[in-house]
């Protein structure tokens, strides 16, 4: 079984030697010999040797015929091969010799095409530099004739196009090292023709405004029925050629004209023409400096420099002189500025694309429009000449008419109009204080005398006059006023024509219009001529007779104000009966004015009374007589004799004036003598005194029944004296038994007497006696009086207090 596994495993070993490279053999030997039948394999692998041997021998039995063919035919094919040498080694020789010729005339071919190579490179080389030199050269003479942005133009094109296709040469170099100082130069020279520029129409914008607005009142003037916006102020070069030409600038020509900046000559212009500005200035400095900052990429830095000059510049337009307030000359400078300012501006925004944009012309003219209205509102103030404030507001409204053709906003400007229309408002009350002040002091204040139809006819024209009585008396004959209605009315309607020039141009309504006249006119009614009348009234030494003149002339000042309404609808078409029409209140002036002068003649009359009465001198201590033997005191008599002269005049006052003058003074009269009675000063009155002012009393009395004034019924007039005349009754006739009887009832004799003035007056009488008592205390009816009196005084105070409880 052992020998069977050997024989296997020996088997094994030789496939594998045999299949195996002999690099790898080893470790299979190694195996044979670590067993113990190494020789046993040792015969194995002999036999093994002795088949393979004999398996070559057979192989080469059968090939060997093949093989001494194959080198029969070798040493055949050598021989061919050897002519095949000689002939080829012949053949190399010939075409050796044939081939000098040719390759010399290669090598001459070579030189000439390298030739024609660096020819056409150089060709190349100089097309490339040429355009180069040559636009150098064209930059050189644009630099010379000041033609900056198509230099500039140049200068970009040499810079981006032409020096990068040239190469490194020295002079392309030389060349790129001054293209900076170029760009430079040309830069500060642009700059420069801008300062100039800005210079330029800063001192001149007064003459640019005021063109521009020559060129809005010749567009309003020509058809001013029709709302027309004043044409852009360009002149004859309209602004669609202006932006042409701009655009055309910016595809490389120079923008407009070479021209330097400033305004051109336009004194060829003929009249009819109002130049504009584009003839008035040359913006092409403008367009130059911003075209040539566009191309450098510096245009923003160009509009802020832009913008921020041209701001100085607005402070300094809209900086007003001090005096500007003085002569319309100044105001209308300060408006030709402002104008001429805002109209480049205008023209700028709408030739060029985004130097400047709507929101900062805008800005601009907010920050304008704020200084010009508080310019204008403290300059004004200082003004009080109605004429200057009217011709300030004509101009601002023409100011406002021209900017407001170029889109500007200008109804602030309008509504400060409006407010300087409350100044004008008071400028004129002012002045036409003055004028009614000086038609009051002239006047004479008596009814006006007319010899003629002709002298009649005037007079009526001045004054709506309509009195068919009046008409029908015969020459000569007296008007009921004075001068002074005749001129006041026709100062009346001059106010409002004044009104009504100020309110021209304002684009008011009819309705507003008349509603400020109406507004101005009551005003003046109300407040200016009301304080005239009252300081015609009020002044000193104005005697009855100007006072009973100033009734009638307010009476018929008062019937025309229907005629002054119908004059203000008449100019304004607005009747009076519209909706929320405010009504004049010359009316209520004139009869405020009226209740015045009768209050004054009233206050004047007992003025009078008073100074009369001041000579009064009674004798309050005075022994009892007959009544027979008292006359009427001589201040009374001289006092009544005055007021008769005095009701005589007020025979042509209107209305009850007349009666209340009348009635006022008697009472007045009442009053005082009553006053004279209980005065403190007087501590004593004897019942001779009473009987004296009795008599004065019955004088009063008498001329009151005699109808001084005409319209008292029956004897409404004693009324006055009823006080004072049953106060006296009462002391006269003792009838003390009566009053305390009947007092407190309706039908009582004495109803207007008052307890406490009867007990003052008493008490007077009680010293009066109580000194004749202790004078001729023997004397038994003087004692009697005495206790009458005190039995009396002691009835009146328990009546006092009984009436007081």
């Amino acid at each position: 079984m052992a020998s069977v596994e050997t024989a296997a495993e020996h088997e094994r070993i030789l496939r594998e030697i045999e299949s195996t490279d002999t690099n790898c053999i080893g470790p299979t030997l190694r195996s044979v010999y670590d067993g113990q039948e190494h020789g046993l394999f040792m015969e194995k692998l002999d036999a093994r040797i002795r088949n393979h041997d004999r398996e070559i021998e057979k192989m080469c039995n059968h090939h060997f015929q093949g093989f001494v063919d194959s080198i029969t035919e070798l040493l055949k094919v050598r021989g061919e091969a050897q002519k095949l040498k000689s002939q080829v080694i012949e053949t190399n020789v010939r075409l050796q010799e044939d081939g000098k010729v040719l390759i010399g005339s290669m090598e001459e071919l070579k030189q000439c095409r390298v030739q024609q190579r660096n020819i056409a490179t150089t060709i190349d080389k100089l097309a490339l530099c040429l355009p180069v030199l040559e636009m150098y050269s064209r930059l050189q003479e644009q630099m010379r004739a000041k033609r900056y942005y198509p230099a500039l133009r140049t200068l970009e094109q040499l810079e981006h196009t032409c020096l990068p296709r040239a190469g490194q040469y020295r002079f392309c170099s030389i060349m790129a090292e001054n293209i900076p100082k170029l760009r430079t130069l040309i830069q500060d020279t642009a700059m420069t023709q801008l300062r100039d520029f800005l210079e330029s129409i800063r001192k001149h914008s007064d003459k640019i405004g005021e063109t521009a607005i020559k060129q809005a009142q010749l567009q309003r003037s020509l058809d001013s029925s029709i709302t027309l916006q004043p044409k852009a102020l360009i002149g004859r070069r309209g602004r669609k050629e202006a932006a042409a030409v701009t655009e055309s600038s910016g595809e490389g020509g120079s923008p407009l004209s070479e021209q330097d900046s400033g305004i051109l000559d336009v004194e060829d212009e003929e009249e009819e023409d109002v130049p504009g500005a584009q003839d008035l200035v040359d913006f092409s400095p403008v367009y130059r400096c911003l075209h040539i900052y566009t191309v450098l990429g510096l245009r923003d830095v160009f509009e802020n420099y832009y913008r921020k000059q041209r701001r100085k510049q607005a402070r300094l337009v809209l900086q007003p002189h001090s005096n500007m307030h003085e002569t319309l000359e100044g105001y209308r400078r300060y408006f030709n500025q402002i104008v001429g300012f805002f109209v480049v501006e205008d023209h700028i925004l709408h030739t060029t694309q985004g130097l400047v944009n709507r929101a900062y012309v805008e800005e601009l003219w907010e920050l304008a429009l704020s200084k010009i209205v508080a310019a204008l509102r403290t300059h004004s103030s200082y003004c009080d000449d109605p004429d200057l404030v009217l011709d300030l507001k004509n101009l601002i409204v023409l100011f406002a008419d021209t900017l407001q053709g170029y889109g500007f906003p200008v109804s602030q400007l309008f509504d400060m109009l409006l407010e300087m229309r409350e100044q004008y408002g008071e400028i004129l009350l002012k002045r036409w204080n003055i004028t009614f002040r000086q038609i009051l002091d002239q006047d004479n204040f008596s009814p006006i005398p007319v010899s003629t139809e002709q002298e009649y006819r005037q007079y009526t024209s001045q004054f709506p006059l309509q009195d068919p009585e009046l008409e029908k008396l015969s020459f000569p004959k007296k008007l009921p006023f004075s001068e002074f209605v005749p001129k006041a009315y026709c100062q009346l309607k001059e106010f409002i024509y004044a009104c009504l020039k100020y309110s021209e141009d304002l684009h008011l309504s009819s309705t507003e219009i008349d509603d400020m006249i109406r507004k101005s006119t009551n005003l003046l009614l109300t407040r200016t001529l009301s304080n005239c009348l009252q300081y015609a009234i009020k002044k000193k030494n104005v005697g009855l007779a100007e006072l009973v003149q100033v009734i009638i002339n307010t009476t018929h000042l008062e019937q025309s104000c229907h005629f002054l309404e119908e004059f203000i609808t008449n100019i304004t078409n607005v009747p009076p009966e519209t909706a929320n029409a405010t009504k004049l209140y010359g009316t209520a002036t004139f009869k405020d004015a009226r209740h015045a002068a009768e209050a004054e003649i009233y206050t004047s009359l007992n003025a009078k009374i008073d100074q009369f009465l001041q000579l009064a001198d009674y004798d309050w201590m005075s022994a009892a007589q007959s009544s027979g033997g008292l006359t009427t005191s001589d201040y009374l008599v001289d006092l009544i004799t005055f007021l008769r002269s005095t009701f005589s005049v007020f025979t042509n006052l209107p209305g009850k004036v007349a009666q209340t003058a009348c009635m006022s003074a008697c009472k007045h009269i009442s009053t005082s003598l009553m006053q004279l009675l209980l005065d403190p000063e007087v501590r004593q009155i004897s019942i001779g005194a009473l009987h004296q002012l009795n008599v004065d009393l019955k004088e009063c009395e008498s001329f009151a029944r005699a109808g001084p004034v005409a319209g008292f019924q029956g004897d409404t007039l004693l009324l006055a004296f009823s006080d004072l005349r049953q106060l006296l009754d009462l002391f006269t006739q003792w009838d003390w038994s009566t009053y305390l009887a009947d007092y407190g009832k309706s039908t009582c004799k004495y109803l207007r007497v008052n307890p406490h003035t009867a007990l003052a007056l008493l008490e007077k009488m009680k010293e009066t006696s109580r000194k004749n008592v202790v004078l001729a205390q023997f004397k038994k009816a003087d004692r009697d009086r005495q206790k009458l009196i005190d039995a009396v005084i002691k009835q009146l105070r328990n009546l006092i207090a009984q009436h007081h409880a």
